[in-house]
């Protein structure tokens, strides 16, 4: 199907759970999905900023169904407290993976469980956080799970033999690294999914070269400086704002014809609608996935059977 960001299917009824969704493509996400009439649920580490969020999807978006929780993803108990909330709800459509740190520090730092901070940020607390919560997604049925990947997967390595870069550490061996786990993590969750019958998905998508200098101004989401503005502005040919790049976890969730085969970007790769896209074979083998997922367990401290 054509695929139109301006005429959303339908979304009433449905929940969606979106973390880090206070900001970035995060916000954009859920205020679209709100205008398209589903209940969106900000989770969020810091609280003035999620309800700053939720103030403006209200403002935005008329009759908005939205709300804030507390999750820092780096927090096993924050991570656990959220997956029992979603336990206890009637439904969830679907979990957007998306929160994450896309400016890594300089020098290696960890967590308080001594784990890699971009890779825990980017990729342990989701893998725990779904482990736990896929049980509220079985009953919905048909719900998705959908992760932010990135064109970044393209630029780098993750080397399985040193997950938590003890050996290699740069800024941008981290970040690219954890988006190639990320989307691996995404495959091999559906590759299990489908062979255990469960009726969820798992998809995974990339929100192309989106900057905050090319978003609209939001009074407490988006507030980029002039100087922001005329940087981002200068790479118009080939960027977009984050409320484009927002599209594609968007029709994520909603194309009723998508399936967790499906990989979904920008159709100029950098930029445009949501459209089929090819990922990196490293992040889609199954031999990747397959040798990921204990390393995943150990690291996140979780065991995750999907059955």
């Amino acid at each position: 199907m054509v695929w139109n960001p301006a005429e959303l299917p339908d979304a009433h009824g449905r929940t969606v759970v979106i973390t880090g969704g206070n900001a970035g493509v995060g916000y954009f996400t859920a205020e679209q999905l709100a205008g398209a009439g589903a209940h969106v649920v900000l989770a969020c580490r810091d609280p003035e900023r999620a309800e700053a969020a939720v103030a403006a999807v209200r403002r935005r978006v008329r009759g908005a169904s939205v709300e804030a929780t507390p999750l820092d993803v780096t927090d096993r108990a924050s991570v656990d407290a959220l997956a029992d909330a979603l336990l206890e709800r009637d439904r969830v459509d679907a979990l957007v993976l998306n929160a994450g740190m896309v400016h890594p520090p300089r020098e290696r730092t960890t967590d308080r469980y001594g784990n890699e901070l971009v890779l825990a940020t980017n990729v342990l607390g989701h893998f725990r956080l779904v482990a736990r919560a896929l049980p509220a997604l079985e009953r919905t049925g048909a719900a998705r799970v959908v992760t932010l990947g990135s064109l970044a997967t393209r630029l780098g390595r993750l080397r399985l033999d040193d997950i938590q870069l003890e050996h290699s550490y740069t800024s941008w061996r981290a970040y690219s690294g954890s988006k190639i786990a990320a989307q691996a993590f995404g495959f091999e969750l559906e590759r299990r999914l489908r062979a255990s019958g469960s009726s969820v998905s798992s998809l995974v998508v990339h929100p192309g070269y989106s900057t905050s200098g090319r978003t609209p101004g939001i009074r407490g989401v988006n507030q980029p400086s002039r100087a922001k503005r005329f940087a981002d502005n200068l790479q118009a040919a080939w960027t977009q704002g984050k409320d484009h790049g927002a599209w594609a976890p968007v029709r994520a969730v909603l194309d009723p014809d998508l399936t967790g085969d499906d990989y979904l970007g920008p159709v100029g790769r950098t930029k445009g609608v949501p459209t089929y896209a090819h990922p990196t074979r490293f992040s889609r083998s199954p031999r990747t996935g397959a040798r990921l997922w204990p390393l995943l367990e150990a690291a996140a401290a979780q065991r995750f059977d999907v059955l």
